[in-house]
């Protein structure tokens, strides 16, 4: 198997400051996940420097087993019925004034996780007033009646990641379906909460499909797009096809917002919570 060379403006180097010890010691010290850290996020750095990270909850075990994914896929453990309250207190001690949300999929709980979903956004907001929050949700199975508990709580945004095209999602999602996060994000966006989605190239996608997926989304009712570089996170992981020059993500950029997305966050390094605190704007 032939691995790519990892081009000079994918090269990042972790740095850290206080507030990146800080951010760090307050999710140690509450037994927290972070996406940045399970997804091996390229930006850790920075937004830890920054103040900000995006939680990870319902643990850190995924029933789900995506190619491009390093989160840990097999059989969970139990919720912790009181993370909704340690991530909403680290939050606070953060001094947050934007919270980006994820989890794990849990396929097998009845309701997926979505009461544990909504319980967290309600002590996020009862615990941080001020801080906007954005959550990035799984699919729960095309099951609307599960968003709908996300919904009902009235985060600021709502994403769920399209990842890839349509030809590449049955390869490279284990049980997602392009067409059940279509159906998801329009039913997001048709509670009049702001929909968000994300896609990573270098997984042999051609242009065309990219711009399709990009009309698909806006027709779902998405209005913010992130595009960014895969990277394979593991040698356990499908390969890198091709590494996209950085013009390139900006051509997108441009097309994206020629086609009427609000936002479109494309380089590289961007991942679905990369400045997310601009986009509630």
């Amino acid at each position: 198997m032939t691995y790519l060379r990892k081009p000079e403006w994918l090269k990042t180097k972790l740095q850290s400051d206080v507030q990146f010890v800080l951010v760090n010691s307050i999710v140690k010290e509450h037994g927290l996940h972070t996406i940045c850290a399970s997804g091996r996020c390229p930006n850790m750095s920075e937004c830890w420097n920054k103040g900000t990270a995006t939680f990870m909850i319902l643990g850190e075990i995924c029933t789900r087993s995506c190619k491009f994914c390093n989160v840990i896929t097999g059989r969970p453990l139990a919720v912790d019925p009181h993370e909704p309250e340690k991530v909403a207190e680290s939050i606070h001690l953060m001094n947050l004034k934007h919270a980006v949300v994820t989890s794990v999929d849990r396929d097998e709980l009845p309701d997926q996780g979505a009461s544990h979903w909504a319980a967290t956004i309600r002590a996020i907001k009862r615990v941080n007033p001020n801080t906007t929050l954005e959550v990035l949700i799984p699919d729960f199975s095309g099951n609307t009646a599960l968003v709908d508990q996300v919904i009902a709580e009235k985060p600021n945004i709502i994403s769920h990641n399209l990842e890839t095209v349509r030809r590449l999602t049955p390869e490279i999602r284990s049980k997602a379906k392009y067409d059940t996060s279509l159906t998801v994000l329009a039913h997001i966006a048709s509670q009049n909460i702001v929909a968000k989605t994300g896609i990573m190239l270098g997984l042999g996608e051609r242009e065309e499909e990219i711009l399709t997926l990009m009309d698909d989304a806006l027709a779902a009712g998405c209005s913010i797009l992130t595009i960014g570089q895969y990277m394979q996170p593991s040698r356990q992981n499908i390969t890198v096809t091709e590494y996209i020059r950085p013009e390139k993500f900006e051509e997108y950029r441009l097309i994206g917002l020629k086609k009427g997305f609000k936002f479109v966050e494309s380089a590289p390094l961007v991942r679905s919570s990369y400045c997310a605190e601009k986009h509630v704007q």
